[in-house]
């Protein structure tokens, strides 16, 4: 039943961000920005971020969860992604396997009342390129009044140039996939001159 209302979550079209004091834990920071969900448990948080739901987080997950996959993440060295999954590790992971099963999740934040470090990395943005676009952008400056040439905003440029990108690749790809044969595929030593 909680998860029901963190699918609800992100149903509705432009939805406006959530307020949330700036002195919050990191998580109610994470879930207002990326999630627009402005009170949840530990449980839920945990769900929703085990993404493959097997009951644990592995190093992909943790990593995920503080936007450490984005591209926004480009930038951030291995050696502070390391950190945050070593810290994170440290704090939860009792059993030593590498993993932060559900069980230690609610040992940190239920009986030692722990919450999750922030690494100064952002809310961790784990969404694809239009979630992001729309959490991040379009709901700050946008809504559903805006014209075409209003889209005027580095990001909104930036947005569509990647559209633009997607579709010339994905119209490289169907021309190749009507071609009976690839030539370029073939490797040098086996085509005629």
């Amino acid at each position: 039943m909680a998860l029901a209302s963190i699918v609800v979550a992100h149903g509705g079209a432009h939805q406006k961000p959530l307020q949330v004091d700036p002195n919050a834990d990191w998580a109610t920071r994470h879930m207002a920005e990326e999630h627009h969900i402005g009170n949840f448990d530990a449980p839920s948080f945990f769900s929703l971020h085990d993404y493959d739901d097997n009951g644990f987080w592995d190093a992909r997950e943790i990593l995920k969860t503080y936007g450490m996959e984005d591209e926004t993440a480009k930038d951030v060295t291995h050696e502070k992604k390391a950190e945050i999954l070593r810290e994170i590790l440290k704090l939860m992971d009792t059993n030593n396997n590498g993993l932060v099963e559900r069980e230690e999740w609610t040992a940190f934040t239920q009986e030692r009342k722990g919450t999750l470090p922030d690494f100064g990395t952002g809310p961790g943005h784990h969404w694809d390129m239009e979630m992001e676009y729309e959490i991040h952008h379009w709901e700050r400056y946008h809504d559903e009044n805006t014209k075409e040439e209003d889209l005027i905003h580095p990001e909104d440029i930036e947005h569509f140039r990647k559209h633009d990108e997607m579709e010339d690749e994905a119209e490289r790809v169907a021309a190749l996939d009507r071609m009976p044969i690839v030539e370029q595929n073939i490797p040098a030593k086996f085509r005629k001159e």
